[in-house]
């Protein structure tokens, strides 16, 4: 029996800390792909493809290879049909946002986060079983990415609705969420640390099942079964006065009450949907058609491209600064290289859990100074002040704050890409996991300050999907730098640095859209106190919020 949305407030905190947790270990956990990768080589999953002509022979001594196996063939087939069960596996992870959105905005999370954990289990359990024969079952590795990635973002993107039980900490929340998502990445290099101790790897694929089992279970012991509305459509300071649902005489008198407060049992009457709708309601066409909407596109798209490519591309870069693209290199200089990228591999895992902490910091940008925009009342004699700030511009320059630093923090860490240095390389390890957090942070906090919250979860998941269809471009990508660039980035990393910068496209328009929202509030503030009250007992009495998405003022 799924607990009602009171009950769920009284354990929030108890479902946000486990939401996080439960993100660490099974959501975009593919994003750890680089250990992923040096594991599946290992347990020789299309190895058959190598041919003794064209392929490499690792060796590894009997104390680092531990009960695995100390040998191993490597080639450049191999590696892309690894990379190409990547690419698949973070494509659904990005592109089945959409219809994850639409189905979300109708039955709620619960049921979406039950399927999920169900399909993360089911992948691991198809990895411990193709382990045992992998000659072969190597085709099943493609099955065990995409229900792993598709899992992985079910439980991802139905944590996101959950900071609006928080209030004025939802974005600071959500960014907590986002972080956990982002550090996630950490651990398939957690799990391969397991890995060279000794222990097999179908054992540690069927032990991960089993927590995907616990997941399960505390889903369907503590989501509600409806969604989570917004702090504007519930009154969330009311909820934990009630006890229970309202008797028959006290309907009428909550029924009109929730057109000012929203109630509990209604959430959905401030923002309706139906053909009786409304006629101020923001259709979502003119949502997906707006400016701000259109310019996310284009950095969300460059963005993810920038972020999938250098995580499958990764370890073949760090190999190509040892060996430099000698076709047969010695043993000694491929050994070498094989350390030196299972040790940056680590690394690269283990700084995933910087997000956790830097996930915050635009979290607390994105909230920077919104306690102005809330009303106070006067204690002594119950006079209501004027808020300092506006909500929505306070918003829309926090996020394009926020933007702005984000796409610094990129073009830095493109510039630190094209350097051949390897020590450099923790720099740019550090600056693409602040990146990969922050995005998508931003994004979040952008649409929720001007589009409708019955609009979030299908604008996010048509973005998602959209930039999920620009990154399977790291494909051609990989397979062009592996075999005509044998191993070297270089021009590559070149061409996305300079894409890079049209990420800054959206900030430009956002601060011509704030130009724009200051001049309307001087021109509301010059109306007359008799005509300003008029309108807002009327938008009050609709049940009605305005949002402002990039179109002119009488549009939105």
């Amino acid at each position: 029996m799924a607990p009602s949305l009171i009950q769920a407030y009284r354990r929030r905190w108890w479902m946000a800390v486990t939401a996080v947790i439960e993100n660490l270990l099974c959501s975009a956990v593919l994003l750890g792909w680089g250990s992923l990768l040096i594991m599946l080589k290992r347990e020789g999953f299309y190895s058959h493809l190598c041919s003794e002509n064209d392929s490499v022979v690792v060796h590894l001594n009997d104390s680092t290879a531990g009960p695995h196996a100390s040998e191993w063939l490597s080639c450049v087939e191999q590696e892309e049909m690894l990379n190409l069960g990547f690419t698949i596996g973070s494509f659904l992870l990005s592109a089945t946002t959409l219809p994850l959105g639409i189905l979300m905005d109708k039955f709620g999370p619960r049921p979406i986060r039950l399927v999920g954990s169900s399909l993360f289990g089911l992948s691991c359990i198809i990895m411990a079983g193709s382990a045992y024969n992998p000659d072969v079952l190597s085709v099943l590795i493609f099955l065990a990415l995409s229900l792993n990635g598709f899992g992985g973002i079910c439980l991802t993107f139905t944590s996101i609705t959950l900071p609006n039980m928080f209030g004025s900490l939802s974005s600071t929340i959500m960014s907590l969420m986002i972080g956990s998502y982002a550090s996630s990445a950490v651990t398939f290099p957690g799990v391969k640390l397991i890995y060279d101790a000794g222990i097999n790897f179908h054992v540690i694929m069927w032990v991960w099942a089993g927590l995907a089992g616990f997941v399960f279970m505390n889903c369907f012991l503590n989501w509600p079964s409806e969604g989570f509305p917004t702090p504007d459509e519930v009154d969330y300071s009311k909820i934990l006065t009630m006890q229970e649902v309202p008797s028959s005489e006290e309907k009428a008198v909550g029924e009109r009450l929730s057109q000012k407060n929203g109630d509990v049992q209604h959430p959905q009457e401030k923002l309706p949907n139906g053909p009786d709708s409304a006629p101020n309601t923001v259709p979502f066409r003119r949502s997906v058609f707006s400016a701000i909407f259109l310019w996310s596109l284009v950095t969300m798209g460059m963005t993810q491209l920038r972020i999938i490519f250098f995580m499958g591309a990764m370890n073949k870069m760090l190999e190509f600064m040892v060996i430099r693209g000698a076709e047969h290199p010695p043993e000694e200089l491929v050994l070498e290289a094989e350390k030196t990228v299972g040790f940056y591999a680590s690394i690269f895992g283990t700084l995933q859990l910087l997000c956790l902490v830097t996930c915050p910091l635009i979290g607390y940008i994105m909230d920077w100074k919104m306690k102005e925009c809330e009303e106070e009342k006067c204690a002594s004699t119950g006079i209501v002040k004027r808020p300092k700030r506006d909500r929505k511009i306070q918003k829309v320059t926090n996020a394009m704050r926020a933007f702005i630093l984000t796409n610094v923090l990129l073009i830095i860490f493109g510039i630190c890409n094209l350097i051949d240095n390897l020590p450099l390389q923790i720099l740019t390890f550090i600056l693409h996991t602040m990146v990969r957090g922050f995005i998508h942070s931003c994004c979040g906090g952008l649409y929720a300050a001007v589009y409708p919250s019955n609009h979030f979860g299908t604008l996010t998941g048509l973005q998602s999907m959209i930039s999920a269809v620009v990154a399977l471009l790291q494909q051609p990508l990989f397979i062009v730098m592996v075999t005509h660039l044998h191993g070297n980035a270089y021009w590559i990393n070149m061409g996305l640095l300079i894409v890079s910068f049209t990420g800054f496209l959206l900030p430009g328009y956002l601060f011509f859209h704030r130009r724009n929202l200051l001049k309307e509030q001087k021109a509301r503030d010059k109306q007359p106190a008799g005509q300003e009250m008029q309108a807002l007992k009327s938008a009050e009495v609709n049940g009605f919020k305005p949002h402002s998405n990039g179109n002119a003022l009488t549009e939105a």
